[in-house]
């Protein structure tokens, strides 16, 4: 599978698995897992056939690690991002002192109001570091990276999960806990 591919793949994995997975007729559990075949068979139902090895080539390669397998390898789900209602069943744990979000800056002002929101999806993510950080705000645009003072936030009763490819997840960042308006 060549890198356009497995690139095309993690993008139609990511809207099934994460937003739409009735787009291909499957159903996730609650915690939003579903079984590997059942998916590679409504996948090709629905003209996006890939294999088991194409499959797990994605799921290896990808630099973001969107999905996970679980540990018998029979089911798969997306680690974080999800708009549908799932429960990652991810447990608190306590950030570093700071970690980053990366956005542009037509943004600035919404969040300067309301700090950062979960919109569709079930979390803020943030990241461990500048550089990703970074690469997240660049998709949208010239990135603006936001430090987040996730001390304070612990010590104002702010609960934080980490994802097994490092995102970290809270419902809230109120804009009091944000610094780094304007620097890239």
């Amino acid at each position: 599978m060549d890198e356009k591919s497995r690139t095309a793949a993690s993008k139609f994995l990511s809207y099934v698995l994460r937003h739409e997975p009735a787009a291909v007729g499957i159903a996730l559990d609650s915690g939003g897992w579903v079984a590997v075949d059942v998916l590679l068979d409504a996948c090709a139902q629905h003209g996006r056939g890939l294999s088991r090895a194409d499959l797990d080539e994605v799921v290896a390669t990808s630099p973001k690690q969107r999905f996970a397998l679980s540990d018998d390898g029979q089911r798969i789900r997306a680690n974080q991002g999800h708009s549908t209602a799932v429960d990652l069943g991810y447990e608190p744990a306590e950030p570093p002192d700071v970690l980053f979000h990366g956005t542009v800056a037509r943004l600035l002002p919404s969040i300067r109001d309301a700090g950062l929101q979960r919109m569709e999806r079930h979390h803020v993510h943030l990241s461990p570091d500048e550089a990703t950080a970074r690469a997240v705000g660049g998709r949208r645009g010239k990135p603006i990276i936001l430090r987040i003072d996730t001390r304070a936030m612990r010590e104002a009763g702010h609960v934080f999960f980490v994802t097994p490819n490092g995102v970290w997840l809270t419902d809230a960042v109120p804009a009091s806990f944000i610094s780094g308006w304007g620097e890239e």
